[in-house]
């Protein structure tokens, strides 16, 4: 804290106009000369400058004042405050309990596939995980992604739906701003999870062996031999 009043000048003015003090004291406390606490008085000083009562402020007591008053050559003390603001503590990273940190893929790949517009800087704050981690899961290159299991976070413990749904809509919202402004093809959307879990089975589907066609051709096959 400086040993000075916030506003010298004003505080200058103030203590002119309201005690009896000389200007060597208010020269002294202000941090000023005695010269320019002169010239202040005369108004060739800080002229139009509107006096600040550093009583109010809390800079400085009655009891100073009077002390002074009474003895020309006491010097002023300021006053110290008697509240200490803290400064703001910094908000502390998400922590997830050792018990359930096992189960965040299993939610990392719940939002990939359901909601793949919450960019990965989004997903990261939301369960308190890495880019990397988040990345290898939506590339399928994740050590375990074989045995990934697709969870509801909210479900899992790992965040609140609330903050959930604030994701997805910032999401969803700066998505939208940006098909407006045409920096995004509107007809590239991307596509719900319902869809792509269909899309998941037809290829499945379309990969698997037709087996009533190789029942067919192993009994054609027979009865040619039989022929």
């Amino acid at each position: 804290m400086s040993d000075r009043p916030l506003m010298p000048k004003a505080t200058a003015v103030w203590l002119i106009d309201n005690t009896a003090l000389s200007f060597d004291q208010i020269a002294d406390f202000c941090g000023l000369h005695s010269l320019e606490v002169k010239g202040i008085a005369d108004g060739d000083v800080a002229a139009g400058v509107r006096g600040i009562d550093p009583i109010s402020q809390h800079q400085l007591t009655r009891e100073e004042i009077e002390k002074g008053e009474k003895d020309e050559d006491y010097r002023m003390k300021l006053s110290k405050p008697k509240t200490i603001v803290a400064a703001p503590k910094k908000k502390a990273p998400r922590y997830t309990p050792l018990s359930r940190r096992q189960e965040r893929p299993n939610a990392i790949a719940w939002i990939v596939r359901n909601h793949p517009e919450v960019p990965d800087s989004q997903i990261a704050k939301l369960l308190g995980t890495t880019k990397t981690t988040i990345q290898a899961i939506r590339d399928k290159s994740h050590w375990n992604s074989s045995n990934l299991e697709p969870q509801d976070p909210v479900a899992l413990g790992l965040c609140s739906q609330f903050d959930l749904d604030m994701a997805v809509s910032k999401a969803s919202e700066k998505r939208a701003a940006m098909e407006a402004a045409g920096k995004i093809d509107e007809g590239a959307r991307l596509a719900p999870a319902a869809e792509t879990e269909k899309a998941d089975e037809d290829e499945r589907s379309n990969a698997a062996p037709d087996i009533d066609k190789i029942f067919a051709n192993f009994g054609g096959g027979g009865d040619s031999d039989n022929d």
